[in-house]
């Protein structure tokens, strides 16, 4: 089993130097354990270039069955503890910047204090990045924005509402709320579909075709942008931690918001850990009032 947690540490990482520091071994007992493991299945996993290792096309398919080696190894083993009372595994997460950044330093705190013996690795990405990481077994679960495909169970957890935002000289700062069709003749800042597929979803519900100038994937550059008087951009209000002084952020006419939630494909057959913090997580967000989704 040792061999398979080995490869899959390699494949996230990236290299075989950053597996070893990873899993507290050295690189030459991951390289051998690899070497091991190819040489028993009698074909080569991955390929070594300059841009890094690569899986090959038979390595790609094993990966597959390796993910769910472990995954279900991982729940007997969290099984096991539960029945001798014990609270233990490791809980694999997909997570979306801003909530890195708002919710989870907090709630894995008190979760270690909690549930010392249950470890979670966080994986930080867009969208797309977590839609595939719950689709391959990457990841036991993700926050997404809803809704998402019909293959995945989802817990809705937050409305979070969409604000324009726009230099503090922009005519329109003072406003106390700011229709979309006065948007329209405005330079525009829209964020890649990838990273905020929510701006683009209301804009194409109202039929309103802003005059889009650039289109960026990191919310910080964006904001960079909107402070230097390059356009305006409407992002969700958890990305707006650390908003300049010279940046304005004004609520839109009407009820506009992306539905931040968890998704999975079973929660019912999911690890004890991985139920253990989900249950932590709606418990935390329900005391800190964030929760307004039923």
């Amino acid at each position: 089993m040792m061999k398979y947690e080995i490869f899959r540490t390699i494949v996230e990482t990236g290299s075989i130097s950053k597996a070893a520091e990873a899993i507290g071994l050295t690189q030459s007992a991951v390289s051998h354990s690899l070497a091991s493991l190819e040489k028993e299945v009698g074909f080569s996993l991955i390929t070594r270039g300059r841009s890094g290792i690569k899986l090959t096309s038979n390595g790609e398919q094993l990966l597959i069955y390796i993910r769910e080696i472990l995954k279900w190894n991982e729940l007997m083993v969290q099984e096991i503890a539960k029945i001798n009372g014990l609270e233990t595994g490791v809980v694999r997460i997909g997570t979306l910047p801003s909530v890195s950044i708002q919710w989870l330093p907090s709630i894995i705190l008190q979760f270690n204090q909690d549930f010392p013996l249950i470890d979670i690795k966080l994986f930080e990405g867009d969208y797309d990045d977590i839609d595939q990481w719950i689709l391959d077994g990457t990841i036991d679960f993700g926050f997404l924005s809803l809704p998402v495909s019909k293959v995945y169970e989802v817990i809705p957890l937050k409305k979070d509402p969409l604000l324009c935002i726009l230099p503090d000289a922009h005519p329109l700062s003072d406003h106390k709320k700011i229709s979309l069709e006065q948007l329209c003749d405005e330079m525009f800042i829209m964020p890649k579909s990838s990273i905020d597929k929510d701006v683009r979803r209301i804009l194409k519900k109202h039929k309103m075709k802003p005059k889009v100038k650039y289109e960026i994937s990191e919310d910080a550059t964006i904001i960079a942008m909107v402070q230097n008087g390059l356009g305006i951009s409407i992002l969700p209000e958890m990305t707006l931690h650390f908003l300049p002084e010279s940046v304005r952020c004004i609520p839109l006419e009407g009820d506009y918001y992306r539905s931040i939630g968890i998704a999975a494909t079973s929660f019912k057959s999911m690890s004890p850990g991985a139920k253990k913090l989900i249950s932590f997580i709606k418990e935390w967000l329900t005391q800190k009032g964030e929760t307004e989704l039923q």
